[in-house]
């Protein structure tokens, strides 16, 4: 059976299975997937806890022995078997599958390894063990199921979002579980009632958070060009690369590209904003963007970046960085006399 790992708690309040399969390319949600399982484990009498890793180097013959043999102290058992992020041998898939009679009522068996794809999840091993057992893919969100991920996530918190924090929390945490996870720790100390507004996020993560690229093109969609150079000089003084900035820079003047096309044929600006799903927030400054950015300036400023990152990649000893913040300043509408990127 496969269950989500969101559903996992509510599973194992309703008993332990013989074996749980725990896959997946997101950290944080596998090391909580199997802390749950070996916490209500233990609480059942599963005291011993054995580790083996899966590799040429394995005495499969040890891992037999602890299914086999019961302790003097304990005998119940959870064994735990990290698998390769390459696929399985056949001589590897053949020993995982002489494991399987062996399991009894008194041994929990975790499988914890890499993401799977189709064809490995439709191997024998692998089939054998989920038709007994709990399949737990633990992968991280991608954008259009990260806003779903953090609601559920508050609610086990306790925490109260507003859509509008949910989209802002997805935006500044998209691919890092874990920052997210101590961002909704802090809030919840911060907020006791649970309450999750968009002026208590950005007043939370402002006080304890370090600047991220999105409060970069924040700045530059309002046109506020000194926050905008001092946050451009906060990120390279923590060692932030200059080509993420690029690249989140360069997808918002894109966007804003699209945006005005749309515009030259004829749409409004509420079905422009509805169709790049705008926030309803952002949507004030986006306007004010949109007069000051034609699209011969976006076309421009999309110029002046590719340029700064053949800078980066190509010459050395340039500096990118003041280039960067000049280029910012431009985007807000205060250029310098000269650019230093031709």
């Amino acid at each position: 059976m496969r269950i989500y790992p969101e559903q996992l708690t509510q599973r194992l309040n309703q008993g332990l299975c013989q074996t749980y399969l725990i896959f997946g390319n997101e950290p944080l949600l596998k090391e909580e997937s199997k802390q749950s399982i070996i916490d209500v484990a233990q609480k059942q009498g599963f005291d011993e806890k054995h580790r083996f890793v899966i590799d040429n180097q394995l005495n499969w013959q040890d891992v037999y022995d602890v299914c086999q043999a019961l302790s003097l102290f304990a005998s119940r058992q959870i064994i735990i078997l990290a698998l390769p992020e390459n696929p399985l041998t056949t001589a590897q898939a053949n020993a995982l599958k002489e494991l399987q009679p062996m399991l009894h009522q008194d041994l929990v068996l975790i499988l914890d390894g890499p993401r799977l794809n189709k064809k490995q999840e439709s191997a024998k091993w692998f089939t054998s063990f989920q038709a007994n057992g709990l399949y737990v893919p633990c992968n991280t969100p991608d954008g259009r199921q990260l806003p779903r991920f953090i609601e559920n996530r508050c609610h086990g918190l306790g925490l109260h979002p507003d859509h509008e924090s949910v989209m802002l929390l997805a935006q500044w945490h998209e691919g890092n579980l874990l920052a997210l996870s101590q961002s909704l720790m802090k809030l919840q100390l911060l907020y006791p009632d649970g309450e999750l507004t968009l002026p208590r996020l950005q007043d939370a993560l402002s006080r304890h958070n370090h600047y991220t690229p999105f409060q970069l093109t924040d700045a530059l969609i309002e046109g506020k060009a000194k926050r905008a150079v001092r946050i451009v000089r906060q990120l390279e003084a923590e060692g932030v690369e200059i080509t993420i900035l690029l690249r989140v820079i360069q997808k918002e003047l894109i966007q804003l590209c699209k945006m005005q096309e749309y515009g030259a044929s004829g749409m409004g600006l509420s079905k422009i904003f509805d169709h790049f799903r705008v926030w309803q927030t952002r949507r004030p400054a986006m306007t004010t963007a949109l007069h000051r950015l034609t699209l011969p300036t976006l076309m421009h400023l999309l110029q002046s970046l590719a340029a700064i990152e053949v800078m980066v990649k190509t010459d050395f000893d340039s500096q990118p960085w003041p280039a960067l913040s000049a280029f910012c300043l431009e985007m807000c509408g205060h250029p310098l006399p000269l650019s230093p990127v031709n």
